[in-house]
């Protein structure tokens, strides 16, 4: 493991003033080892500040196996709450849902796993109906765990006619609901100003090509294409970016 790359406050473009720490690896097992360990102070951290922990989890192919290690951590899980970033409004027992993903491997070990989706043909509602959930939540999370499409979308922040709505929508407002463009299910994810919210944010990428693009996005800030360009142009708050090479 090396730190690849470390911006402070004067480093970064006029308008941002988070601290980014960049980690590279070539190992994929020891990248993993390095995540699971750090989200674990994370949780230990807050359980020893405020006696309860909130983190906003993604569900992905290269997420899961750092989870599966997470979850066989021993940590005090039942004053754990977790919530998925983003999901599909489908059946709970449907191979695509976020939360089932999540309450497999975490509510056997005693955390509390809510919901942000519920199965609605109305996408608008379901989205009202789980900001109306994380209203009720001891924000903000201590930690909201990111990923990043190819196309640079990050949670459920993908093209779509409500995409604005969620990255530059009402700062209080925590979940929208999205119809994607390219016809996929319609979803819940947290907003723009929820994510800015968090105590910590982690991103976890792929491969150089996405660190080139990442790092391309939070360049162009607010002007960027890339929902997470946008999202990275208001965050203030510390943010660590773990890319396995």
């Amino acid at each position: 493991m090396s730190e690849d790359e470390s911006w402070d406050m004067d480093d970064l473009p006029e308008g941002e003033d988070s601290q980014l720490e960049w980690w590279d690896f070539d190992d994929r097992a020891e990248m993993i080892d390095a995540v699971v360990g750090d989200i674990k102070f994370i949780i230990e951290s807050a359980l020893d500040a405020r006696g309860e922990a909130l983190l906003a989890l993604p569900v992905s192919e290269e997420a899961m196996p750092v989870l599966e290690a997470l979850a066989e951590k021993q940590i005090k899980w039942k004053y754990v709450t977790i919530i998925p970033t983003d999901d599909y409004l489908v059946p709970v027992d449907d191979p695509r849902s976020h939360v089932k993903a999540l309450a497999q491997l975490f509510l056997t070990r005693g955390a509390r796993v809510l919901p942000i989706a519920t199965e609605n043909e109305d996408y608008h509602l379901a989205g009202g109906a789980a900001d109306a959930r994380l209203q009720d939540l001891k924000w903000p999370p201590d930690l909201i765990w990111l990923g990043m499409g190819d196309d640079g979308s990050t949670a459920g922040l993908v093209e779509s006619a409500d995409l604005e709505e969620a990255l530059d929508g009402p700062k209080e407002k925590r979940a929208v609901g999205i119809m994607p463009d390219n016809g996929d299910t319609p979803l819940v994810t947290i907003t723009k100003a929820a994510i800015c919210e968090a105590r910590t944010v982690l991103v976890l990428l792929n491969g150089a090509g996405s660190q080139m693009f990442l790092e391309q996005a939070i360049e162009e800030g607010a002007s960027s294409m890339a929902s997470i360009g946008r999202v990275f142009a208001d965050l203030t708050v510390p943010v660590d970016i773990y890319v396995e090479n």
